[in-house]
């Protein structure tokens, strides 16, 4: 039996665990703070995720995470990741499993804040592994079939974590694109906002499909540049968790969205959701990654501009559309 803490009680970080328990292992979820692992022990769960209550079998405890544990998962917002590393103390001759879907103001992708921005006290790539593709975690605690990818260079470090976590109706693949998997799971977040203000606007199917088309296309051009295969792209983590995010009511990212169509202001739609918007944050560190490598990325721009207020949703949308016509291409131009 191997042991895993799990760093984050967020609704995907308490699948996990709950994932990771139910394929025989020992598992703890370490909390930001004392209070929050009361409150979470005393719902075994959270009230935001109705259809998980944890097993008795899982503790949760507050910082700092037990040095003795095979794995350790972190499932926080992007811009967490760096605080609860250091909140937890954990041992950087663990392995990571790193399941936040975004990125990391300083360094970008979140691994390489693991084995590049923390110097000579960071982790050893091979060690680094990240996890993502359609997974709704209303749906994964319900039981219901899904399907994630984990990455890792040497992909070794993926078998492991594709090993405690696959069981059941929850399938995990292997990959040695770490970054086309992080870029992927970053990137759609952008996109589903798009999207989920054209179903806001009511623009129907049709529109959703098509930012939906061209947005995986600026995917793959940013990520192809940022040196990402194109094939991860047309994966689990790539077009399979892009179009879970802009049509399931239930991806906040789209909720987000579409309340912002329905001429909600930024803040105010994401007060009530309250939860954390990924893309909101990640559409304008997308921009600077296109200027960075002359790429052009014209839904994660008109996301930027919604949400820092230089454009209504409506212009947005019409600017969109009266882009100059072209042939279709999804990369490398």
């Amino acid at each position: 039996m191997a042991r895993f803490a799990v760093l984050g009680a967020t609704s995907w970080g308490l699948t996990l665990a709950w994932l990771l328990n139910r394929t025989g292992n020992q598992v703890l979820v370490v909390t930001r703070s004392a209070a929050e692992a009361d409150a979470v022990m005393r719902q075994r769960g959270l009230a935001r995720l109705p259809e998980l209550l944890l097993p008795e079998a899982i503790a949760v405890v507050a910082p700092p995470a037990p040095s003795e544990v095979d794995g350790v998962v972190v499932a926080v917002p992007a811009r967490a990741v760096r605080t609860t590393l250091e909140a937890a103390a954990v041992s950087r001759q663990t392995p990571v499993l790193l399941a936040a879907k975004g990125v990391e103001a300083q360094a970008g992708r979140p691994s390489r804040l693991l084995s590049e921005t923390l110097g000579e006290c960071g982790w050893s790539p091979e060690l680094v592994a990240v996890i993502s593709g359609p997974n709704l975690a209303h749906e994964v605690v319900r039981g219901l079939p899904a399907a994630a990818v984990v990455a890792a260079w040497p992909v070794s470090g993926a078998e492991r974590w594709q090993t405690a976590l696959s069981g059941g109706m929850f399938r995990v693949y292997s990959s040695d694109d770490v970054a086309g998997v992080e870029l992927a799971a970053a990137l759609k977040n952008v996109i589903a906002i798009a999207a989920g203000a054209a179903w806001g606007l009511e623009f129907g199917a049709n529109a959703v499909s098509m930012i939906l088309t061209r947005g995986l296309a600026e995917m793959t051009r940013l990520g192809v540049a940022m040196g990402a295969s194109p094939a991860t792209f047309q994966g689990l983590a790539g077009v399979g968790d892009l179009a879970a995010t802009c049509f399931s009511p239930l991806s906040r990212n789209r909720r987000f969205g579409e309340r912002l169509g329905r001429g909600e202001t930024p803040d105010s739609a994401a007060a009530a959701i309250g939860e954390t918007i990924e893309g909101a944050r990640t559409a304008a560190i997308a921009l600077e990654f296109g200027a960075r490598y002359g790429v052009e990325l014209p839904i994660c721009a008109t996301v930027a501009a919604v949400v820092g207020g230089q454009q209504t949703v409506m212009e947005a949308m019409a600017k969109l559309l009266a882009r100059p016509l072209k042939p279709e291409a999804a990369w490398p131009s």
